[in-house]
């Protein structure tokens, strides 16, 4: 068994056979949302493979290979009148150096323009047009974007944008007025997003989907960008990325057959660590975080059949701390009050706030952080309280270890 774990390109895990959990049937009901839609999850959730395989199925120069890809999935015995229509653009902003605003719009404008040379080469336009592109990345990304857009005219454009908010993330963790500069009024990444409203109303940019971690950079963009319909939360699609309990145990049956191991004890283990997440109140099914599931599977000796000896991913690890730097947005010692209240009480009750734009005239109070949370997978929804979310930790010996060795250090 071939487990892809660290692996997002779907080509690759179907024809190299790897294992793959399919989630195909979504690109239907993704398609039945509308044109423009926004999904976020958790960091390492199986955002960028599940773009991966939507760009794969409407890239109109990958017709020839749909049946090879796709043929034994759900979506190839079903396949929507959509596919291979598109020329595809995909723009990934993680990875940008935030060092300062000028290292930050020098980054953004590279990857953007990265991504517009690689679609002009992909789609055979001349190299003329490519060097046009190179010099107008002199003039900002939303000025390259609009020369983009102009030259290219009518074609029919499913744009994908892959990590919209990593850079900012890190930016909020650190100013939260550097973060204003570049997302509000005035500020380049704003000004991007306003270039992409325009597209999509010139019918050029016919299909959009958005993944990310939290909702705040969209929010704070206010009417520069106001087109997006986020599913995140829909009970439609709290399993499209992640592992359900039956997923999750057909992964490990070699394992226990192997090994002569209880199921139900590896699930409850697996359970504690990896499982919980709920992306609706009213989804019943509790999903596993797909990379902790994949790092057990590869970390798992079959030989001797020996547990791995972490049970936390290093890169997962990581990731806490990182969410744990958001605890200094607001009122600093009022979020460790609601750390506390979690790690006493293992669950949270606060409304789910809908919006979380940030603006430094505005306090950041105890619900805008209880929903940062929330997005960043801190949390998850449990259950309901009147008007109010209950919410839970969904990995809760996962958090409790990470939880105490931040409060040592800070």
């Amino acid at each position: 068994m071939k487990i892809p774990y660290g692996e997002s390109d779907f080509k690759k895990i179907i024809t190299q056979d790897f294992l793959y959990v399919d989630k195909t049937a979504y690109i239907a009901a993704l398609e039945n949302q509308g044109s423009f839609n926004i999904l976020l999850r958790p960091r390492r959730f199986g955002k960028t493979l599940f773009l991966s395989t939507l760009r794969h199925y409407y890239d109109i120069l990958l017709k020839d290979e749909f049946q090879a890809l796709f043929g034994q999935l759900a979506i190839g015995h079903n396949p929507t009148p959509l596919r291979n229509s598109y020329q595809i653009l995909e723009f990934d902003f993680s990875g940008i150096e935030t060092g300062s605003q000028e290292s930050i719009r020098q980054g953004f404008c590279w990857r953007a323009g990265d991504s517009l040379r690689r679609f002009l080469v992909r789609y055979g336009y001349s190299q003329d047009d490519v060097r046009r592109i190179e010099d107008e990345e002199r003039n900002g990304p939303a000025a390259m974007l609009s020369y983009f857009f102009a030259l290219i005219g009518e074609a029919n454009i499913y744009l994908f944008i892959d990590e919209y908010d990593h850079f900012a993330n890190a930016i909020l963790a650190e100013s939260l007025e550097l973060f204003t500069e570049i997302v509000g009024k005035g500020g380049f990444v704003r000004a991007f997003y306003e270039v992409i409203k325009i597209a999509t109303g010139q019918g050029i940019v016919d299909r959009l989907l958005i993944t990310g971690v939290t909702s705040i950079t969209l929010d704070s963009m206010t009417s520069g960008f106001n087109i997006g319909n986020n599913i995140t939360w829909h009970k439609d699609f709290n399993q499209a990325t992640g592992f359900t309990a039956q997923e999750t145990g057909k992964l490990i049956q070699p394992f226990v057959e192997a090994c002569e191991l209880n199921q139900q004890d590896v699930m409850q283990a697996l359970a504690n660590w990896y499982n919980g997440y709920r992306f609706s109140s009213r989804a019943e099914e509790k999903i596993f975080n797909p990379d902790m599931v994949l790092y057990f599977l590869r970390s798992f000796d079959a030989v001797e059949c020996c547990w791995p000896e972490r049970m936390l991913d290093d890169n997962i690890a990581s990731d806490y701390g990182k969410i744990m730097r958001l605890f200094g947005i607001g009122d600093r010692d009022r979020n460790f009050e609601v750390l506390e209240e979690l790690l006493v009480n293992g669950e949270i009750i606060g409304l789910h706030k809908g919006k979380l734009d940030l603006d430094m005239h505005k306090p950041f109070e105890r619900d805008d952080f209880i929903s940062l949370l929330l997005y960043m997978g801190f949390i998850t929804i449990s259950g309901t309280v009147l008007s109010q979310l209950r919410y839970a930790v969904p990995n809760y010996d996962a958090f409790v270890r990470s939880s105490i060795s931040w409060k040592l250090v800070s």
